[in-house]
């Protein structure tokens, strides 16, 4: 990989993981339209590293009363469940087992028969509507605080679809949020807290597959990547949590149709 193909594609997904616009999308559209080859599965893996570790920087304070929370014991020995932290570390584990559960039944499916633009360009455009209809029609007042545990299942099924490359994992469990009534900073926090778990296990997965690949390694290219998308990230983190109440889920879905034109007029 030359360093532009480097420092453009570790911005992509640093500013796509976390935006409900579909990561996989771009990575597939950006190579095609500037004429690159494949990136390989070493440069993906070290690209979401980065993002996961600005995830994890952005809301580590968080993390840790979740944490602190989830093994604090009482004087009569059980978990502190009722503590507002308690249950969304219980809420985080419970919207994550649909995905873990449809990736091991339905990941080599996915992979062999679901990943053509066309599907891709479907699944951007259709599910950016829903997004929007999801946003616009939700009442919008429930905060995190609410959040149950039934609440957080159906969040995680809903992200179980983003297995389906175009749809969006940020997007969906913003979309299943809105659907329950939940507020944008809230339904944006809790697909954040989410996406922890997830990136975890995919790129521990994916990692697995490369060390056990026999394929020879850029490790500078592979540090410049994830440094450049985790930057680019926490960035990302910063600025949608701090305006995504004001600037609604429209200039995600129009950017989603447009994305979808693209990839249609370009690869299908």
């Amino acid at each position: 990989m030359t360093w532009l193909e480097i420092v453009v594609l570790a911005i992509v997904q640093g500013m796509t993981e976390f935006l409900p616009v579909s990561s996989s999308g771009h990575l597939i559209l950006a190579p095609a339209l500037l004429g690159w080859s494949d990136q390989g599965l070493a440069f993906d893996v070290a690209v979401h590293v980065g993002p996961l570790a600005a995830v994890v920087v952005y809301f580590r304070q968080d993390l840790s009363a979740m944490t602190s929370a989830f093994f604090r014991r009482s004087t009569a020995g059980r978990g502190d469940t009722q503590s507002s932290d308690a249950r969304l570390a219980w809420c985080v584990i419970v919207g994550t087992v649909p995905v873990g559960l449809a990736g091991i039944a339905f990941h080599d499916f996915i992979e062999a028969s679901l990943r053509s633009p066309a599907i891709i360009a479907t699944t951007t455009a259709v599910f950016g509507v829903l997004l929007w209809l999801a946003a616009k029609l939700g009442k919008g007042n429930r905060t995190i605080q609410q959040l149950s545990l039934a609440a957080a299942l159906i969040i995680g099924v809903a992200q179980a679809l983003a297995l389906v490359p175009g749809t969006s994992r940020s997007g969906i469990t913003m979309t299943a949020a809105f659907a329950l009534g939940f507020s944008a900073p809230a339904a944006a926090r809790f697909s954040f807290l989410l996406s922890i778990p997830v990136i975890t296990t995919a790129g521990g997965y994916e990692a697995l597959k490369l060390a056990t690949g026999g394929n020879s390694v850029d490790w500078l290219a592979l540090v410049m990547g994830s440094l450049i998308s985790g930057s680019v990230a926490y960035l990302t983190i910063k600025f949608f949590m701090r305006f995504v109440a004001k600037i609604g889920m429209a200039p995600f879905m129009l950017y989603r149709l447009a994305l979808a034109a693209l990839i249609v007029i370009a690869l299908v």
